[in-house]
């Protein structure tokens, strides 16, 4: 159902893209001095959020009920570019915010620890949230941002009306990182233990656009993206705080860099794998190169309303991106009224 109580599919809705497009505001909230342009969303607003200044894209109309994306890594926010317009055309406001490390979203102190752990994240949702003044959302990722969004749902289910998660349940502990896995999962972590060490960490920071580039094939393998469709992605890898944050990342899971300890109750509770009780559904292309667990793996991790959905035709690990209709239809499904 649509905010406006109507069904609606989106196979059969026409979507005038430019002109949705160009719905969003040209101001920024906070922090930068003005928005900052996008060649697909526009001009992006800034607001400050907890630690950060978050950069997001804000379209739909104001009193449509939220959907919150949440982009993956190696990748940003144009995932959703494709995404945002029949959502809004649906009746919903969408905000599709930049992580930490990428894009336009910064740190606000030099002195903040440069913290890419799950629960971090999670609460950087949270604080959005809250500085944007609103109460519940629908939540929906991939690869970083589905993990991130089962964070929220697990822990702040009153802040999450529902949920579409690329893969299912991505929720981990230190503890589970530190088991082995048969050898063939292990080579398709390769880039995990890459980053564990000195070489890696000079090499991502050094390599960084091929590195991603390099993801995207050997993730998405029957995707065919253009060089341009990529550099307006890989220009989010710029941010300063980009590598400091992805390697902390990775080499937190490992056990390698310890979290910060304001953080550790969190990261406790999410080490025992808490269920998500919200209205769910979990999405997996039938192409997806990169490692991920079999839905039959996850199911009993949701108790609330659920379903299971495979997207067919070659679709690779940035799913949003690769089939946008797809995509957006879970969303308007699960939502719960």
């Amino acid at each position: 159902m649509t905010p406006s109580g109507r069904c609606v599919d989106l196979r059969a809705l026409a979507v005038d893209t430019e002109r949705l497009r160009t719905q969003m505001s040209v101001e920024a909230s906070s922090g930068f001095s003005a928005a900052v342009p996008s060649s697909s969303f526009g001009p992006l607003r800034q607001i400050d959020a907890g630690l950060l200044n978050v950069g997001y894209v804000d379209i739909g109309p104001a009193e449509g009920r939220v959907v919150v994306l949440l982009h993956g890594w190696p990748y940003d926010i144009h995932s959703y570019v494709d995404v945002c317009p029949g959502l809004a055309e649906a009746g919903y406001r969408v905000i599709v915010p930049y992580f930490r490390g990428f894009g336009t979203t910064r740190l606000m102190s030099d002195e903040t620890f440069r913290n890419g752990e799950q629960a971090v994240l999670a609460l950087d949702v949270i604080r959005l949230l809250d500085a944007l003044e609103i109460e519940s959302a629908i939540l929906a990722g991939f690869d970083w941002g589905a993990r991130t969004a089962d964070v929220v749902a697990a822990l702040w289910p009153e802040r999450c009306r529902g949920l579409v998660s690329v893969s299912g349940y991505l929720i981990g502990s230190q503890d589970a990182g530190k088991l082995p896995w048969p050898p063939e999962a292990e080579r398709q972590w390769w880039y995990l233990y890459y980053f564990a060490t000195d070489r890696g960490r000079a090499g991502y920071g050094r390599y960084r656009r091929d590195f991603a580039k390099l993801i995207w094939r050997t993730a998405s393998p029957k995707w065919r993206f253009d060089d341009a469709t990529f550099d307006r992605s890989a220009a989010s890898f710029e941010n300063l705080d980009h590598v400091h944050i992805v390697i902390h990342n990775y080499r937190w899971r490992l056990g390698l860099a310890e979290g910060e300890a304001e953080y550790a109750e969190l990261e406790k509770r999410l080490a025992e794998a808490p269920v998500i009780t919200v209205p769910a559904i979990t999405l997996e292309g039938d192409a997806n190169g990169a490692p991920h667990p079999e839905p039959s793996a996850y199911a009993n991790k949701f108790t609330g309303r659920y379903s299971h959905r495979t997207i067919e035709g070659g679709i690779g690990h940035n799913l949003p991106q690769e089939a946008p209709e797809a995509f957006a239809q879970a969303i308007i499904d699960v939502d719960p009224h």
